[in-house]
């Protein structure tokens, strides 16, 4: 009688062990298991699904927020009193964070794809609940400094959510590979049909999400309104000092039909640019009158004033990393700029034949030009020369004595309110805009200015909405512009939204079908006929197959002996994945 020793059969899985041993830190195959995940590693699973999406939609926002990096700046240097470019570590923080989340989950689906047991390795645990919480914190911090800035996502969707939509839809048909898998078994149960429907819910509620949202961008090429105007505000702020005349210069140079500027009404009424309420960040105050930094700009007079620097701090701060694009010509020149006054403006203003809209700040109670500042400001328009009819100003007040001059309301107002008042123009946030309110101030003869805008995806989008003119700290980017991103007509969006839907369903149905055909061919073998087809597939070189001992054993007179034979050759015999015996 011949015994045979059950014969192990090991197979090369490189992607499987590349795969379980980033993730869970099980590299040997002993330390891989088939079972079913324990409920601690698929909370984990959970929080880390949870981690990506909410880091999804953290890294959205700050791509669409790429519109108001100044602003962002601008408001934690009025926290912290220091300028710095704050988003930098928050954009770079964010990249490493999503690409390490992003990462894990891909390995994590092809633990479920491969039938393999979860086990994310405690380090990852570590850095995962680390991410969450930093991204946690980040929103928090967010919601304090900038609450305002939430409505840029709901703005964006006007131009992002068609192609969202898209890959939505594909995203849910890839999953669909897995949930079938889970699905689709011989042992069915109440947790398995919950998974199904609430895929179906989320398949049906992408499919049919364009019904929720609508693009001013899709209509048709005939109805698309003249390109709008762009307004330098503050000049040209991206290639020279803010508030500078080089800026405006600029912002002329790149073709702005119009220049904004924010006023303060100095001790001795005379009109400059400043848009902060001290001199800190734009002049060099700190060094000439160190012991008045912190003092009110507009406490300080013209001579005072004019003695500052107003182009140094551009060049060391660099606050658009444009700088380097700049010639030694022009560096010298920004190095040289002092405070502009409002006259000094509208006269360049009136050489280009451009307008002028104009931010005024009022002076405070106890400031001696706080009963005059609007005659102050008067006398200046009168002094450059430039037409009434081409200068605007906020805020609306004192309509009486304005004869000539334009005026015009950061205030979202009803019609009604408009009517009342005499308004003819509105200088509105992007946030406060919606395409139905411009549509309905358009129609009543009522001008609309948006600001700022400074990204392309959102000039496109007030493009299409019929906006007369822009507010913008970007003009050379807005200049290369000369169409919509992209436009599209309704027929042309329907056609694409139908037929991306009813490829996904079709794809989902087809692999339903098909993981069912597969689970019920595997259910008509046994395990040791699979293990059998399977080693026979493979070559003798990729199978490593451990030496099998012969043993004879002999009964003879009640003794019993062994003698172990020499080996068989290697592809002699036939290769079994579990032993038995052969007589």
């Amino acid at each position: 009688m011949v015994k045979h020793q059950p014969l192990q059969v090991y197979e090369k899985q490189v992607f499987v062990s590349f795969v379980t041993g980033i993730y869970g830190c099980r590299w040997k195959r002993y330390q891989r298991s088939q079972d079913d995940s324990s409920r601690w590693e698929c909370t984990w699973f959970i929080i880390l699904c949870s981690s990506f999406l909410l880091l999804l939609f953290w890294a959205y926002f700050w791509v669409v927020a790429q519109n108001d990096f100044n602003e962002f700046n601008w408001l934690v240097y009025n926290r912290s009193g220091e300028w710095r470019d704050e988003t930098i570590p928050i954009l770079a923080s964010t990249t490493v964070g999503f690409s390490y989340i992003s990462f894990l989950l891909i390995l994590a689906i092809f633990h479920i794809s491969l039938g393999q047991q979860l086990n994310l390795y405690w380090v990852h645990k570590i850095g995962v609940l680390a991410t969450l919480l930093s991204t946690i914190s980040g929103l928090v911090s967010v919601d304090d400094i900038w609450r305002d800035e939430w409505d840029i996502m709901l703005v964006s969707l006007q131009s992002t959510a068609p192609f969202l939509h898209i890959g939505a839809l594909a995203m849910v048909t890839a999953l669909s590979w897995l949930v079938a898998g889970y699905v689709i078994r011989s042992q069915r149960s109440n947790f398995q049909m919950m998974v199904l429907l609430i895929y179906i819910i989320i398949l049906l509620a992408v499919c049919l999400a364009p019904l929720t949202f609508s693009c001013p961008c899709i209509i048709d090429r005939h109805n698309l309104k003249p390109r709008p105007d762009v307004i330098g505000r503050r000049g040209a702020p991206m290639l020279a000092p803010e508030n500078t005349l080089v800026s405006f210069n600029r912002a002329l140079q790149h073709g702005v039909s119009s220049l904004e500027a924010d006023i303060t009404i100095s001790l001795d009424g005379v009109p400059f640019l400043m848009r902060d309420r001290t001199l800190r960040r734009t002049t060099d105050v700190s060094k000439v009158f160190p012991a008045r930094q912190f003092d009110d700009a507009s406490f300080f007079s013209w001579t005072e004033i004019r003695s500052l620097n107003a182009g140094q701090w551009f060049l060391e701060s660099d606050p658009y990393w444009t700088v380097k694009t700049l010639t030694a010509k022009d560096q010298s020149r920004i190095g040289n700029q002092t405070v502009c006054s409002l006259v000094e403006m509208l006269r360049l203003a009136a050489r280009a034949n451009s307008s002028a809209l104009l931010n005024i700040c009022r002076p405070p109670p106890e400031h001696p030009r706080y009963r005059s500042w609007f005659m102050d400001t008067l006398w200046a328009v009168q002094k450059a020369g430039i037409s009434q009819k081409r200068v605007t100003w906020t805020p609306d007040s004192d309509r009486g004595r304005v004869r000539g001059l334009q005026q015009t309301t950061n205030e979202k107002l009803s019609m009604k309110e408009i009517r009342q008042r005499g308004i003819t123009s509105l200088t509105l946030h992007y946030s406060k805009a919606s395409h139905k309110d411009i549509q309905e101030y358009l129609a009543n003869n009522v001008s609309v200015t948006v600001y700022p805008v400074n990204e392309p995806w959102l000039y496109s989008i007030l493009w299409c909405s019929g906006v007369p003119s822009v507010s913008s700290d970007a003009p050379q980017v807005l200049r290369k512009v000369p169409y919509p991103i992209w436009l599209m007509s309704q027929n042309a969006y329907n056609f694409i939204w139908i037929t991306s839907d009813l490829v996904s369903l079709a794809i989902v149905i087809g692999i339903f079908g098909f993981q069912k055909w597969r689970m019920s061919g595997i259910q008509n073998y046994n395990p040791e006929q699979i293990m059998l087809s399977a080693v026979a597939r493979r070559s003798s070189r990729d199978i490593n197959i451990m030496k099998e001992k012969l043993i004879l054993s002999e009964l003879n007179n009640g003794l019993s002996s062994t003698e172990e034979l020499s080996l068989y050759p290697e592809n002699s015999y036939a290769r079994h994945s579990h032993g038995g015996l052969s007589n």
